[in-house]
């Protein structure tokens, strides 16, 4: 028997962003990548990046999360996932504040209303060895990629580390861009070591951003946290925006600023329970645990 058979799940999403959150705490189960496979394949459960708890490995924590993309990948970190998972462990209590374990550091969730959380996304990581770029001595600020099969007008991109690494493209119509075509190729040039998220930005005022991502593992997607951050931190870096704006994504909007104070990176948004179920066993057929 699986042990993720007939577990219970929920299905959620942030600003658009397909997540479903399961809870390990207090047991020894750990998804394999074959698993979180099948549950993307599964009817009704395709999703961008599932949430999974465990216990806590540090004091204080509430609990670790473990993220993984629809390509059985794994994520350090998934703003609108984490904002999910809050409301997941806050729900019917009073708690307006809990910490999260993550591969990319302790994430601080504060409760702004029922359904509406802030995230404290840690600060950017800008420097290309730490991104990674493969080209440790490139000014991250502009990165000029070339190839035969790419657009020559593609401008520069700001590569930014949220968590995990993003390629931030600036652009005059954002909604013109063959996302598809253009992140599927983006995403995994060498250029990238680690792969990377890959947006296109368009700047409609200095306090509002339109946005439009591909992420690694999972492909385009109606949001993304992270990735919003990235492109705030970009477009502030650039002088184009002030250091907070709303960042409207296919799914919704986002509000982001890159506080002044600690260099830290903030994610107001919204969060949805789409439904709550228990997985089929007939999901993990022929996927190892």
């Amino acid at each position: 028997m699986n042990p993720l058979d007939n577990h219970p799940f929920a299905k959620m999403n942030g600003a658009g962003n397909a997540i479903v959150v399961l809870d390990l705490r207090g047991e020894a189960t750990e998804v394999s990548p074959s698993q979180a496979r099948a549950i993307a394949r599964a009817r009704g459960l395709a999703y961008d990046q599932l949430m999974v708890l465990h216990d806590p490995r540090t004091a204080g924590m509430t609990a670790f999360m473990r993220i993984y993309n629809n390509d059985g990948s794994l994520s350090s970190a998934c703003g609108n996932g984490t904002r999910c998972v809050a409301w997941f462990l806050t729900r019917g209590k009073d708690t307006k504040r809990l910490l999260l374990e993550t591969d990319a550091g302790p994430l601080e969730c504060l409760r702004e209303g029922e359904w509406r959380f802030k995230v404290d996304m840690g600060p950017p990581r800008l420097d290309a060895a730490r991104i990674p770029l493969l080209d440790h001595a490139l000014d991250t600020g502009a990165v000029r990629i070339v190839a035969p099969d790419l657009p020559g007008d593609l401008p520069p991109f700001s590569a930014v580390n949220m968590g995990n690494p993003h390629a931030v493209f600036f652009v005059p119509d954002a909604a013109a861009i063959d996302l598809a075509g253009l992140g599927a190729r983006l995403e995994t040039d060498p250029m990238f070591p680690e792969k990377a998220n890959i947006s296109f930005a368009q700047i409609l005022a200095p306090d509002h951003i339109l946005l439009r991502v591909w992420e690694r593992g999972a492909g385009a997607t109606l949001a993304c946290g992270t990735a919003a951050c990235a492109t705030l931190v970009a477009a502030a870096r650039a002088g184009l925006t002030g250091r907070a704006a709303t960042v409207t994504l296919p799914g919704g909007d986002l509000r982001i600023e890159w506080r002044e104070s600690d260099g830290h990176v903030l994610m107001s948004g919204p969060v949805e329970l789409e439904f709550e179920g228990a997985f089929d066993p007939a999901i993990f057929a022929g996927a190892p645990a």
